[in-house]
């Protein structure tokens, strides 16, 4: 029983004691100066041509259009008869 109790008030004394972070605000609007900075640099772009026409995707139809319903005609002619 010793022990347990022990072991139980063990761990309570390594919890930690919440503390609030601090809040950091940030300023909404930041300013450079480059008047006195003379800046150097080169301008790095892709190599080759730009495409600006895009090609339309393709797809096969899912839908089979027919030409004729002959058959259909000849089969309704049947059942009229």
């Amino acid at each position: 029983m010793k022990y347990v109790l022990l072991f139980l008030l063990s761990t309570v004394a390594y919890a930690d004691e919440e503390t609030e972070e601090p809040k950091v605000i940030y300023k909404q609007k930041t300013e450079i100066d480059f008047e006195g900075v003379e800046v150097d640099g080169t301008l790095v772009k892709p190599q080759g041509s730009l495409i600006l026409d895009r090609k339309h995707a393709k797809f096969n139809p899912m839908i089979k259009l027919r030409t004729d319903f002959d058959d259909e005609i000849e089969q309704s002619v049947k059942e009229v008869k």
